[in-house]
């Protein structure tokens, strides 16, 4: 496939997207919580680039290749904490809002497990990540070439 536009030649909205990002990482909720619900819901919305992208972000991050080949079948797979169950199922039920409609269930799952503002923080991670999503796939931008950021080193190391 091509790559059709090119966002960043819309600097302002770019720029506010960029926004969310730096806003999500300075919110307190774990990276490696951020990279796993970003990349599922990347999963479920079939977003090569972002899938890549937040692959190599996670392993970067020193995320284990066992618990990334699992995230697809996370509510099967024995690698993963409750606080990171009820952040993926909260993902994927934002994810699949025209679908769920995010039911009472799910949300009563992820509160024992989140603060208040962590619950509006990840609400907004999940709808930023379905923005990129929506971005990337729209744009045709090309998966493979994404390098992670000395960011995920530092942030590691720190």
């Amino acid at each position: 496939m091509q790559p059709r536009i090119d966002p960043k030649i819309a600097p302002g909205a770019y720029q506010a997207m960029r926004g969310l990002e730096t806003y999500l990482h300075q919110s307190g909720l774990e990276l490696s919580l951020l990279l796993l619900i970003k990349l599922r819901a990347s999963q479920i919305n079939g977003c090569a680039y972002c899938i890549d992208m937040h692959w190599k972000d996670s392993r970067a991050n020193g995320e284990s290749e066992q618990r990334l080949y699992g995230l697809d079948a996370w509510q099967e797979s024995p690698y993963y904490t409750d606080r990171e169950r009820a952040a993926l199922a909260w993902a994927e039920a934002v994810t699949r809002v025209a679908e769920t409609h995010v039911p009472d269930d799910v949300y009563e799952e992820v509160r024992p497990h989140f603060a208040e503002k962590e619950l509006a923080d990840l609400t907004l991670a999940v709808a930023t990540i379905n923005a990129w999503n929506r971005l990337a796939i729209a744009t045709r931008a090309e998966p493979g070439k994404y390098q992670p950021s000395q960011v995920h080193e530092v942030k590691k190391s720190a």
